[in-house]
């Protein structure tokens, strides 16, 4: 008995769609380790370490983000 999967086709193909996907993947990679890309990839990796995040302010002055006194946002 002859299994529909085991056709040289499939095999052909799975060895297709891993050479494209190697080729994606070392592309990506590239791109990613371009010298423009650096002060990007440099400025969000030290996002986690800044005291203050960036965002929108909350609108209401003086008022301390440990100090809510009960208030709902």
């Amino acid at each position: 008995m002859n299994h529909p999967m085991m056709d040289p086709f499939w095999g052909h193909l799975s060895g297709a769609v891993t050479v494209v996907l190697m080729a994606v993947f070392i592309g990506i990679w590239i791109w990613a380790w371009r010298k423009r890309h650096r002060a990007t990839f440099r400025r969000m990796s030290e996002l986690p370490m800044e005291d203050k995040p960036e965002g929108p302010d909350t609108g209401i002055p003086g008022e301390d983000e440990n100090d809510s006194k009960g208030r709902q946002p």
